[in-house]
């Protein structure tokens, strides 16, 4: 009798399981990638300026962190999007060893491993400050990672920056 007790306690929690997978929403997904968006300041600090000389969009950034123990990867053909479509490609070789990150800024500036940085060359805002998502794809199409925020539900700090990854 016990057994049979058990048995369906075991199915009713393996079913709820099931379900919970199924109804959780997409930045939810564990993609297999060792590259991971970590954090992005998708409000940069101060009054928001996309002026190329003076603004401040070099102070929203997205960090992309390597996860692996062992692999490096090179960030080359990676690309990252937004929910309205605006899209960034890697169009250089940038190769992170594990545990290193990058971070993706707007503005006009010089590329650097050794500083960690990429910059978009571009000089308008690419994260929304009220809401968002965050779509990062590898070179073969496939997502490496997606995660949507908004800012009264994910920046309880108000700081504009959210951490994902650690």
């Amino acid at each position: 009798m016990r057994i049979s007790r058990t048995l369906p306690v075991a199915a009713a929690v393996a079913a709820a399981g099931v379900l919970s997978l199924t109804a959780a929403p997409a930045q939810a997904a564990e993609y297999s990638s060792a590259l991971k968006i970590k954090g992005v300041q998708y409000d940069a600090p101060g009054r928001d300026s996309n002026k190329c000389s003076g603004g401040n969009t070099k102070d929203e950034y997205l960090t992309i962190k390597n996860y692996s123990k062992t692999a490096n990867v090179n960030l080359k053909g990676y690309k990252v999007k937004d929910a309205a479509g605006n899209t960034f490609t890697f169009t250089k070789s940038h190769t992170l060893q594990p545990g290193d990150y990058i971070k993706l800024r707007g503005g006009r500036g010089t590329d650097s491993d050794a500083g960690n940085v990429v910059y978009r060359q571009n000089c308008n805002f690419i994260w929304n400050n009220d809401k968002d998502t965050i779509y990062f794809y590898k070179p073969s199409g496939a997502r490496a990672d997606v995660h949507s925020y908004t800012k009264t539900a994910n920046d309880r700090d108000g700081n504009g920056y959210i951490t994902y990854h650690g």
